[in-house]
């Protein structure tokens, strides 16, 4: 009998995903029941899943939607909202992914994966303590590790720009979070004992900003260059509130001096790209989607 799977964010990219995937899985289609669960079941995101999957609302902030939610649910995959943009942001975001899961624990849900990202805090020791979003899911991977709960972890997708105030070579993850992160995702839902525990940094691999910049040269057929900009001038070209542009430069920063995911990002992205099921997009799709720069 297949086993229920619940997925929180399903209109977002990396649900979206991962629901796709499984749902075209010849395998994982047959082993899974998909339970789409969404704040807003009037979007027109969720319409469309209405036709592939269960669908069912619920709010964080509301413990009766979410026991309703995970009633007789076998796995669960949670992807928070970022909130880390005020005075409580932190506690705020935390608090969401810890009550998700305690409600699993509850409800006896067997398999919890969670989409993580590392502490900034923790990696500049204490230097860079603004990045809330990622300070908040690391916090509540910690959480998690500590349930009576089998659980894995995923990191989200890495971004990228061309004008920044840190060194060409500094490295960003890229992923094709649309058509990717269900092959992540797979590959834990078909060997659930083999990944237990294991945490996934979800990029097809590490580009550095030269990279990226004779990418878009070679795909667009435009020159482009990299160009490394002061912290001020960065800084004054957000147009962001004090607070959210610290957060982006520290953020920044800390990348540039310890990774993405930490000094082994790169080892770490390799081990997640050779576990991935299937060939990953490469930023090299731009040649049959260029940008159109002008």
């Amino acid at each position: 009998m297949p086993k229920t799977f619940a997925v929180f964010g399903v209109t977002g990219h990396q649900g979206g995903s991962i629901i796709n995937y499984v749902l075209n899985d010849p395998s994982l289609s047959q082993k899974y029941t998909i339970r789409a669960i969404t704040r807003n079941i009037s979007s027109e995101k969720a319409k469309r899943l209405k036709k592939k999957v269960e669908v069912i609302q619920d709010d964080t902030l509301d413990q009766a939607s979410l026991e309703v939610a995970l009633t007789d649910t076998h796995i669960v995959c949670a992807m928070i909202i970022v909130s880390g943009f005020g005075p409580d942001g932190f506690e705020v975001e935390f608090n969401n992914a810890k009550t998700i899961a305690d409600i699993a624990v509850e409800k006896g849900v067997s398999y919890f994966i969670f989409s993580r990202l590392p502490s900034v805090s923790k990696m500049s020791s204490g230097q860079h303590t603004k990045v809330i979003p990622f300070n908040a899911k690391a916090k509540a991977e910690k959480y998690i590790h500590g349930l009576s709960i089998k659980s894995d972890f995923f990191a989200g997708d890495g971004t990228w720009v061309l004008t920044r105030p840190i060194s060409s070579e500094t490295g960003f993850p890229y992923i094709d979070i649309d058509g990717d992160t269900g092959k992540f995702v797979g590959a834990i839902l078909t060997e659930l004992d083999k990944y237990e525990s294991k945490t996934f940094c979800t990029a097809e691999r590490i580009y550095t900003l030269e990279e990226i910049a004779a990418i878009l040269s070679r795909t667009t057929g435009k020159t482009v260059v990299y160009k490394q900009i002061s912290l001020e001038e960065f800084k004054n070209n957000l147009s962001l509130p004090p607070f959210l542009a610290e957060l982006f430069i520290n953020g920044l920063v800390c990348q540039e001096q310890y990774g993405y995911f930490g000094p082994d990002s790169r080892e770490l992205v390799a081990w997640a790209q050779a576990n991935a099921q299937g060939r990953l997009t490469t930023l090299e799709y731009l040649i049959a989607h260029p940008l159109q720069l002008v």
